[in-house]
């Protein structure tokens, strides 16, 4: 009751208190839209929120409505030492003056002494706008125009590298300077937030550059500039211009929505009525605005409460350990949301069945990917689960790192680090990229790839079968060394356990095993099928899924099976690799299919692999016919290759062949 009390008295009595604010300068540009289109009306939805005093709650605020062509855009912007009340004032009064200065163009930037509010039908969230542009000088004696450039330019340089550095929230910096007649030179540069730290820096030197056409001539040094541009905006002077920017209220509503006084007919009715009014005002507008205000905090509360009862309910599903990690990793959704510019196209990296992944920096500079799981991707609860608590765990060089994730209402997004050249399938299966794929690069990615399996299945604290190893969830560093990614459906196992049975399928066709397929039994020898198809692909440079040879209905594993028991094995081999070719190839082709066999019992471990990958004299047992084994009619006629009784025996002894070649040292 106190806390409403209260309310009623702040309500009943505002201050008063306003400010009058003209633009001290105005731009319009862009094409022209019609009165009464669907763009005004966006326009108008705009320019309302830009008015609504909560809306800004730290000096920046920027909002979209629409689609192309009827695409509105804001960027509201204070400078970071103006209070929020002043702020709010400030913003409030430019949206409104702004149609009177551009009252048809698509495009409009205004600039008074606190604020500015720029609009546009592009999209310019996270993207340097540095039109339109404009300064104001002032002049000053200045006796040393060397010194004072080299003060300036220390000064300015500072100030840059400091406001690029800022939060999510401030991008600003101010900071003061000596100058060598003794008179004290003041400077203030600013972004938008949404701008990474290197575009942030890439605007505040645009904005520098301008210096020697504006302010700087042979006879002439402006002792005073101010550069506008929608994006930041920079200024210096020979006096203090910052700090001590009057905190002002917003004003009240708007007159048109006070009671109406009633018509003069009658002054001694009239009297009456006024001294009613008087008394009766403060009672007509209390209750409803408390009763509003009683409405608005019980549905934030219900809201609040479920969304605590969610979070808790999500969270009970953890133990105590697994509680602190998840609180260790966490982000708040507008860190990422700035960072990645509101999950902007051009932040795009790519996209999957669980949804889209962006490239982000955060405030500091540092850059990481940013996978945004989608509403119908499959991945709930446990899954989100399992890559937080797996990867934060894990640490191997061969496996992707987790650097946080982030659960906000309906959305999930984890927090990786990023690596610059993408996954592998982006490489080994595009015509043009794979030709920069040497067969040296492809090896250490192999072996790299077979590292990370042995961590997960025999040297981390828990067995760990990945179940959806495949080259889009390889990853590659700037040196091209692989990490595995993506552990949402990866499977626990206790140290003395060999498999277990999945109660759902889920992984990629053509990487997954025949026994997981059918039967749904999970074991180490899962992730070691879909190795030896990765090993093979990345040989052939052929996908699993789309493979072709001719009209023939053929799939990668019987081609190369058919290749290698018929002395053909050069035809597995991408033709890109002709002219760095290595017997060591070969030997990979042998493992691969050693991985791809039918039976579980007869594929290597990780570490046999680990082993057939380092000792080069090693030599190899004689691999069998590959798991969804497609017969076609252009297989050699060899008797290796019919359904006989015999087949094992024939394969062995034809196979001899290639077995000599692998007791051959290799280097690697």
């Amino acid at each position: 009751m106190d806390l409403i009390l209260s309310f009623i008295l702040i309500v009943t009595v505002p201050k008063l208190t306003s400010a009058q604010f003209t633009f001290r300068h105005s731009s319009c540009g862009g094409t022209t839209y019609t009165p009464n289109s669907t763009y005004q009306s966006n326009l108008e939805a705009v320019l309302n929120s830009l008015s609504t005093d909560n809306q800004i709650t730290y000096g920046f605020y920027n909002f979209t409505v629409g689609r192309d062509p009827d695409r509105v855009s804001s960027l509201a912007m204070c400078r970071g030492d103006v209070p929020l009340g002043t702020c709010r004032v400030c913003i409030r009064e430019s949206a409104k003056l702004l149609p009177q200065s551009c009252p048809t163009q698509k495009e409009a930037l205004g600039y008074s002494q606190y604020c500015t509010v720029f609009i546009s039908d592009r999209d310019i969230y996270g993207i340097v706008q540095d039109t339109p542009q404009w300064h104001l000088t002032t002049s000053e004696n200045v006796s040393d125009i060397v010194g004072f450039n080299q003060t300036l330019s220390s000064l300015m340089d500072s100030l840059q590298n400091r406001a690029a550095s800022g939060t999510a929230e401030l991008k600003f910096a101010t900071a003061e300077a000596n100058l060598t007649d003794g008179r004290t030179i003041y400077g203030l540069v600013q972004c938008t937030p949404d701008l990474s730290r290197q575009r942030c820096i890439q605007c505040i030197r645009g904005s520098l550059s301008l210096f020697p056409t504006c302010c700087i001539q042979p006879s002439y040094k402006a002792s005073g500039v101010t550069i506008v541009e929608p994006s930041c905006f920079v200024r210096y002077e020979l006096f203090s211009f910052f700090g001590n920017v009057p905190n002002l209220t917003p004003p009240p509503l708007p007159p048109s929505l006070s009671p109406p006084l009633p018509s003069n007919n009658d002054s001694k009715t009239s009297t009456s009525v006024r001294r009613t009014n008087r008394s009766l005002n403060p009672i007509v507008i209390a209750i409803p605005i408390v009763v509003a205000t009683i409405l608005v905090i019980s549905v934030v509360l219900c809201i609040t409460l479920k969304r605590k009862k969610l979070k808790k309910s999500w969270m009970a599903k953890f133990n105590k350990d697994e509680i602190e990690t998840l609180q260790s990793l966490q982000f708040s959704f507008g860190t990422i949301k700035h960072a990645t510019g509101d999950f902007s196209d051009d932040n795009k990296l790519g996209q999957g069945g669980f949804g889209t992944v962006y490239k982000g920096v955060l405030s500091d500079g540092q850059e990481l990917a940013v996978k945004r799981l989608s509403m119908n991707s499959g991945q709930g609860d446990l899954q989100f689960k399992n890559e937080i608590l797996l990867l934060a765990k894990l640490e191997h060089r061969n496996l992707v790192r987790l650097l946080g994730f982030c659960l906000h209402e309906e959305e999930m997004l984890l927090l990786y680090e990023f690596l610059e050249k993408r996954s592998l399938d982006y490489f080994i299966f595009d015509p043009v990229q794979r030709e920069s794929m040497r067969w040296e690069t492809r090896y250490k990615i192999i072996y790299g790839i077979a590292r990370g399996l042995l961590y997960l299945h025999e040297e981390s604290r828990t067995r760990i079968i990945h179940r959806d190893l495949k080259a889009g969830n390889v990853l590659l560093d700037a040196e091209f060394n692989p990490k595995i990614a993506d552990f949402g459906m990866a499977r626990l196992f206790n140290i003395d356990q060999t498999q277990t049975y999945a109660s759902r399928i889920v992984g990629t066709y053509g990487y997954m095993s025949p026994e997981y397929v059918l039967h749904g039994h999970v074991s180490m020898k899962t992730d070691v099928f879909s190795f030896g198809v990765l090993v093979l692909e990345i040989v052939s440079g052929q996908r699993i899924s789309s493979f072709l040879n001719g009209e023939n209905p053929e799939n990668l594993l019987s081609f190369a099976w058919k290749n290698w028991v018929g002395d053909t094995a050069l035809n597995i081999v991408d033709p890109t690799l002709s002219r760095s070719f290595s017997t060591n190839i070969m030997r990979c082709i042998h493992i691969g299919l050693l991985c791809v066999q039918e039976n579980p019992e007869d594929r290597p471990t990780m570490s046999s692999v680990d082993l057939m990958l380092n000792r080069h004299s090693l030599s190899l047992q004689v691999p069998l016919q590959p798991a969804f084994f497609i017969e076609s009619n252009s297989q050699p006629n060899h008797p290796s290759q019919r359904n006989n009784t015999n087949q094992s025996s024939t394969i062995s002894t034809r196979c001899s062949v290639n077995g000599v070649t692998v007791t051959e040292p290799y280097p690697r």
